[in-house]
């Protein structure tokens, strides 16, 4: 089975994730972060200033309604300065880059940044899976509610070291957000491993699946897979899509294998194009 996901959609609904996550937050917190978005048409784009690991300046939705112009680039790249931002990372489907990328890229400054496998299901063609994935004795999965969510978010920002002040607090205020399921896998009391969904009508997005070191190789990510895929479809979403870094010769990444697993099939390797304040 070949994933029907029109990339225009995968991509949209991938930096519409991003952008309605953050600001969720309250405006204080916002303000402490020097979080900004910028949208243009199709083109969306997030700015944090605070946030040191530069993850979350990205810019999405390029080249999905019309060709990829110099001009679509020049005011992200604008934006960003505007922010105070020292980095992004602009988005872009292969084929959905200018025949004369090279050229624009270098002009511009871009650099080539790291690669991300886009992945996607089609709900309708191929059914959520039948049955979970067995858990550990005294692990069970469910939905987070508000009073959990810093507790959630905690475990989800640390565990991808976004531990900046108010980064935490961000995260909690997207919990129990319109258009978002939050879920979690406790032992016990202690929520061990998170994961949450975007629903964007037709189209549903993995968002931050993240279990603590210390309980990996348990099967969280497998249920919370499965728990977001009964999600989406229940939604009504006809597709779900997802990214994760892309394996380079001799590396493997859990990750990706466990989505493999859950029946999404690879879209396109996508490189993040790096733009930098000098540009």
């Amino acid at each position: 089975m070949t994933t029907t996901v029109p990339p225009g959609v995968a991509e949209l609904t991938e930096i519409m994730a991003y952008t309605d996550f953050a600001t969720s937050a309250p405006a204080s917190v916002q303000e402490s972060l020097g979080l900004a978005t910028l949208h243009a048409g199709p083109i969306r784009a997030l700015a944090i200033r605070e946030d040191p690991s530069h993850f979350f300046n990205r810019a999405g939705g390029l080249g999905t309604e019309h060709p990829v112009t110099v001009d679509d680039l020049t005011q992200v790249g604008d934006f960003y300065r505007a922010q105070g931002v020292t980095q992004g990372s602009l988005m872009i489907a292969p084929h959905l880059l200018p025949p004369d990328w090279t050229t624009t890229a270098s002009k511009l400054g871009l650099t080539e940044g790291s690669r991300f496998v886009k992945l996607g299901r089609d709900l309708e063609a191929a059914p959520a899976i039948q049955g979970h994935p067995a858990l550990d004795p005294g692990w069970r999965v469910g939905v987070v509610d508000a009073q959990q969510g810093h507790e959630w978010a905690t475990v989800m920002q640390t565990t991808f070291g976004f531990t900046a002040p108010n980064m935490i607090e961000m995260a909690a205020s997207f919990v129990g957000r319109a258009n978002w399921r939050q879920y979690a896998i406790w032992e016990g009391e202690r929520i061990v491993a998170v994961g949450s969904v975007f629903l964007n009508g037709e189209c549903a997005h993995m968002f931050a699946g993240a279990t603590a070191p210390d309980s990996r190789g348990r099967g969280a990510q497998s249920a919370l897979l499965a728990v977001r895929l009964d999600a989406a479809a229940a939604a009504g979403c006809r597709w779900i899509v997802a990214e994760t870094g892309a394996e380079g010769p001799g590396e493997h990444n859990p990750s990706l294998q466990n989505m493999l697993r859950a029946g999404f099939e690879p879209m396109y390797e996508r490189t993040h194009w790096q733009w930098h304040a000098k540009s």
